[in-house]
């Protein structure tokens, strides 16, 4: 009895096609994750910043050496929001905004209540009410101007801010970013 064998000889151009499909899958796939860190990287660069707190003005808010991701894309500040404000020459702060262009804005220092536009604010955030006022601060009642915006720390007794003349208003071109999140609560501490 004889034994037959079948032996089969692929086309080669069927062989290089099928190595030519799966290198270029391979070329596909790292390009696109190479896009995609490259997006991410430009983002990150252009529009968004890390910082970190410096002091306990914004406790129990923030701490000391949190790390706040930002986003330098907007320009508009509303109430509530958390900026960081530097100006040439001076250590960055971050601050809360209390109130924005145009707002009228009160502080009665005997009973620690802020108002804005005639509405008391309602501040859960802040660690006690807001009895520290500063002899070079400003005169309240008084009307924001436009292009500045008052700010203070949530510690409003151990916060150098917008009620100081040291700090002043805060014109919006010494914004640099607002919090987006406090990054150091998904980092362990």
């Amino acid at each position: 009895m004889t034994e037959h064998f079948e032996v089969t000889f692929k086309d080669a151009n069927v062989v290089n096609s099928a190595k030519y499909k799966l290198a270029e899958s391979i070329y596909d796939l790292i390009s696109s994750v190479v896009s995609a860190i490259i997006f991410v990287a430009i983002i990150l660069v252009f529009f968004f910043r890390i910082a970190t707190v410096n002091g306990d003005s914004m406790v129990p808010t923030l701490t000391e050496n949190d790390r706040l991701l930002l986003t330098t894309a907007s320009s508009v500040y509303n109430y509530g929001d958390i900026v960081v404000i530097h100006r040439e020459g001076e250590e960055a702060l971050v601050k809360r905004v209390i109130a924005t262009p145009g707002d009228r804005l009160d502080i009665d220092f005997e009973k620690g209540i802020v108002t804005v536009n005639d509405k008391v604010l309602n501040e859960p955030y802040i660690a006690e009410p807001t009895y520290l006022s500063f002899s070079d601060g400003p005169n309240f009642p008084f009307k924001v101007p436009s292009g500045y915006y008052f700010c203070m720390g949530d510690n409003r007794n151990n916060s150098l801010d917008s009620r100081s003349g040291a700090v002043g208003l805060i014109n919006e071109q010494y914004i640099i970013g607002k919090m987006v999140i406090d990054i150091s609560d998904t980092e362990a501490k």
